[in-house]
């Protein structure tokens, strides 16, 4: 578990820079939706698959394929292009406010019972990124299957300032 950080004096952006994080390119949406939408000072995103910067993806149910520690890093990768998102949607980091939820789809066998740990790779990312206000609510479930045989899908409600 990642203990919020004090990143009062230092911006999103120039953490993610001390960090070393590499932010995927933003593919084309896979269907009719778009990758976020700000409304009312809140952005939501789609569901990120965990795809790395060089464009290929992690594949596999956890518990068959995958193992939690697997599954947590594709909930890092996943969590890199949910920023990737935010800062394509804001034009950068630094208009987040806080995140407020993210929720968590694993694909998972019916014995895999890890779902929470998994998930974490994406939440602390956050919290690493935004500090404190990376913290958020959160639900992290299993799935029979996802699109594909991806492993897991992240997404994110954000509060964003002006």
């Amino acid at each position: 578990m990642i203990v919020a950080a004090d990143v009062t004096t230092e911006s999103a952006e120039a953490r993610l820079r001390a960090l070393g994080l590499e932010l995927p390119k933003m593919p084309p949406p896979a269907g009719t939706y778009l990758h976020a939408i700000v409304s009312r000072g809140v952005l939501m995103t789609a569901g990120h698959i965990p795809l790395r910067a060089d464009g290929t993806a992690i594949f596999g149910r956890l518990g068959a394929d995958l193992d939690a520690d697997a599954g947590c890093e594709a909930a890092r990768v996943a969590g890199l292009g949910v920023l990737a998102t935010i800062r394509d949607a804001l034009g950068t980091l630094d208009r987040v406010s806080r995140f407020v939820r993210v929720y968590g789809v694993v694909n998972a066998t019916p014995e895999f019972l890890l779902h929470t740990k998994v998930i974490n790779g994406a939440s602390d990312l956050f919290v690493e990124v935004f500090g404190e206000a990376g913290q958020h609510a959160r639900l992290a479930v299993g799935v029979a299957s996802l699109p594909f045989n991806i492993a897991l899908e992240v997404e994110a409600t954000i509060e964003v300032r002006e």
